[in-house]
């Protein structure tokens, strides 16, 4: 009786079970990892059960339903639907179901995937760089200059709203990518950053480097599942050819990613430069032509391991390779106080460099299960970055009595970066949060500089123009925040607390200069949510800018004999308090921002120039302190679904008390800056794009700077149901952008002037693969 009750049940059970089998393919014969089947209950459309097939396309669920239908689907197919499906023995076998692309769903997936071009966060914005027309064929340096509030000048220094001392990151740590040495962000090309974070005003969270703020750039990684990609190429004129090539292959445990980049660029430059005494009234003139060639391979191999739910394994490495020649030819006019020339020559000179750099990065990220927002993160990063340059001089005589002459210079540089970081989240109670962690910061710089003169036969080494220069900095940073966000109201504090141990060595003469120094460094933000249109944000943190080795380095550059830049090894940091208030505010079609902010900076460093004999030494000094209060608003009108402009203006008013070497450095000064974009949706899906871009002349203490005017111009056209875009930019389009800088003093005047002139570049890129790599809408996933 036992028996036959069990063997009852059984029978019972499989007859109430249904198995159901079958394999997902493309309409051209390729099967469909992750497609979703889905059993629906007919009368409420609910699902009852569910999966996703695997690698070959094949699937097997069970149900004990007995009335339901299956549906098939995948994102960028027309979905299948079976009703009322026939079980023979208890199974199902669907076969082979083929799914056929939806045109009009793939394009409802680029419209709803589209995000805004910045985003305000409470402690910063965010610039989603796929959105910027303009940017194709663009390295990192050019695509900053696209950011608001964020300017890079013709010799690539980065500033943020009118002032330097920028800590800049790559995915949130330091990295020899960014490094200011041989023009590192160069060798990033537009199609693989993600964003760019922008944060004016950082939390203890953040390293206390950089006195104006920090920006991060954040490197694309695709984590969709299946095998995605896509394939960039450029080509543009001077020469602008880059070859893009991004992969993706992500599994139940693993997450395979990698991006390569191989290019070559021209940067031509017309140069000119003036130094007159004012005491004699004589001077020297140079008016001359530059080119800059580099050829470049960047490679980004990485993989995310997922242990488990809740703990993910990360390991990745980052190599970039740069070739360099640069051929300059000026000519150089010496004039006496009559204004009648008395001497000439010709300057030529050939420089070539290699520049090799890795970076590399042990992670593990932990979650905790029932609260997602609670993780522990531990990292470990390497970067290394060397450069071997070598440069060669000619001067021919034009007109005088002077010699022709030889010069040859040679730069040996590496550099090693080790930062180790931990950072835990936990929030409780819904509304609370809060965060601690710490870091460790380790820099290794050698730079050895030797100029040597032709005698007539031999190059011997110029033992006056020749130094190695070491510095050594170590950095210990501990930080704790604590937060409350409410429905209207949140606020965060924070304290960090820094360890800074620095030494220099000039190897020629043995000369040291030791610090150690330890600081804290508070930060404050806050948020006030009047309604859904109107919010306001206040933020406070106090900031470091630590003199890097180019600051410190008193080396020469014989690049121009008579305008020559050196080093300070006795440079001291500087120190800002930044506070800022903003309001964010939304109106039907328009959105604004509106914010102002204050820094006041002890210990200035800013470059004092001295002169003798027609020749301009520039050296950074500690002067005193300055007091900048500014304006920034941002406002983003959209009339209608085809049309919109986006406005970016920022003024900034200093006052500077100081005084260097027995003179006043007081003064006063202003500058400002508007950037006003266009952006219109043609028919055949065409996007165009103009921007407008003012900024004003400023002064500093000994220097006034130029004002320019210039304008940006982008245009693309998606393909292929949007997977593929064809993209068009011209950057400088009236050739107006330029570098202009002049001192005029009461025994001198100097002037400097540059212009690279109008880049154009075309470009296509193309979305490939399976998996949710279909959403792809003209801009590389990676």
């Amino acid at each position: 009786m036992l028996f036959f009750l069990f063997n009852g049940i059984i029978i019972f059970a499989q007859n109430g079970s249904v198995t159901i089998t079958g394999k997902i393919i493309e309409s051209g014969g390729s099967p469909i990892e992750f497609a979703t089947v889905l059993v629906g209950d007919p009368a409420t459309q609910e699902p009852i059960t569910g999966t996703t097939t695997l690698e070959d396309g094949s699937f097997t669920l069970e149900t004990d339903a007995s009335d339901f239908y299956i549906e098939v689907s995948f994102i960028g197919f027309a979905p299948r639907t079976i009703e009322d499906p026939a079980a023979v023995n208890g199974i199902i076998d669907l076969g082979t179901v083929s799914l056929s692309e939806d045109s009009q769903q793939l394009d409802e997936v680029v419209v709803e995937g589209q995000v805004s071009q910045t985003q305000f966060k409470l402690d910063k914005r965010i610039f989603n760089v796929g959105t910027d027309l303009s940017s194709t064929g663009a390295s990192a340096l050019e695509v900053l200059n696209n950011v608001p509030s964020v300017n890079v000048n013709i010799e690539g220094t980065v500033s943020l709203r009118g002032s330097q001392g920028v800590q800049m990151l790559i995915n949130g740590k330091p990295s020899a990518i960014a490094s200011e040495q041989g023009n590192a962000l160069g060798t990033l090309t537009a199609d693989m950053i993600e964003r760019i974070e922008v944060i004016t005003n950082p939390s203890a969270k953040y390293d206390a480097e950089g006195t104006s703020g920090i920006i991060n750039i954040v490197l694309k990684k695709e984590e969709k599942k299946g095998l995605n990609g896509s394939v960039t190429l450029n080509t543009g004129i001077p020469n602008n050819h880059s070859l893009g090539l991004s992969l993706n292959k992500r599994t139940e445990k693993f997450n395979l990613f990698s991006q390569l980049g191989v290019g070559r660029r021209t940067f031509p430059s017309d140069n000119e430069t003036e130094n007159r005494n004012l005491g004699d009234g004589t001077y020297i003139t140079s008016i001359g032509e530059s080119d800059k060639n580099e050829t470049f391979v960047n490679v980004i191999l990485g993989t995310d391991y997922h242990i488990d739910d809740y703990n993910v394994l990360t390991l990745s490495g980052h190599f970039a390779y740069e070739w360099e020649k640069e051929n300059s030819d000026a000519v150089f006019s010496i004039f006496d106080a009559g204004n009648a020339l008395t001497d000439a020559f010709r300057r030529r000179e050939l420089t070539t460099a290699t520049n090799p750099k890795y970076a590399y990065e042990l992670q593990y990220k932990k979650d905790f299960e029932g609260n997602e927002d609670r993780s522990l993160l531990i990292s470990a990063t390497g970067n290394l970055f060397a450069k071997d340059q070598s440069s060669d001089f000619e001067n021919t005589v034009i007109l005088g009595d002077g010699d022709d002459m030889l010069q040859r210079a040679r730069t040996d540089f590496g550099q090693a970066d080790y930062t180790f970081k931990a950072d835990y989240t936990h929030p409780w109670a819904e509304k609370y949060t809060v965060e601690t962690g710490a870091q460790y910061q380790i820099n290794d710089v050698e730079n050895d500089f030797a100029i040597s003169d032709f005698d007539g036969s031999d190059f011997i080494e110029n033992a006056d123009l020749t130094n190695v220069f070491e510095w050594v900095q170590k950095v210990l940073g501990v930080y704790g925040t604590a937060a409350y966000e409410g429905d209207k109201w949140g606020v965060k504090l924070g304290l960090r607390f820094e360890d800074t141990d620095v030494g220099t060595v000039l190897q020629n003469t043995n000369e040291r200069n030791d610090q150690k120094y330890g600081n804290f460094f508070p930060s404050g933000h806050t948020s006030y949510k009047i309604n859904d249109d109107l919010s306001l944000q206040a933020g406070y943190s106090k900031r470091i800018f630590r003199p890097r080795l180019w600051d410190l380095n008193p080396f020469f550059n014989i690049r121009n004999n008579f305008n020559i830049r050196t080093g300070n090894p006795d440079l001291q940091p500087e120190f800002t308090d930044s506070y800022e208030v903003t309001g964010i505010y939304k109106l039907g079609d328009l959105s604004m921002n509106l914010g102002v902010f204050y820094r006041h900076t002890e210990e200035v460093v800013e470059r004092v120039v001295a002169f003798e004999d027609n020749v301009s030494i520039s050296r950074p000094e500690n002067i005193g302190t300055s007091n900048t209060t500014g304006i920034e608003f941002n406002a983003k009108y959209l009339p209608t679904n085809w049309l919109s402009f986006t406005n970016d203006f920022n003024f900034s008013s200093f006052v500077r008390e100081g005084s260097f070497e027995g003179t006043s450095f007081d003064f006063k000064g202003e500058q400002w800056s508007t950037r006003l974009t266009g952006k219109v949706k043609l028919p055949a899906d065409i996007d165009v794009e103009l921007i407008g871009n003012y900024r004003s002349g400023f002064r500093t203490f000994q220097q006034e700077i130029s004002e320019n005017l210039f304008m940006d111009f982008g245009a693309k056209k998606k393909i292929l149901k949007g997977k593929a875009v064809l993209n068009l930019s011209i950057r400088d389009v009236f050739a107006s952008r330029i570098r202009e800088s002049i001192t005029d003093r009461p025994n001198f005047y100097l002037r400097d002037f540059s212009r690279q002139g109008r880049f154009v570049t075309f470009g296509i890129s193309f979305g490939f693969g399976k998996g949710e790599a279909m959403e792809f809408s003209g801009q590389k996933q990676f």
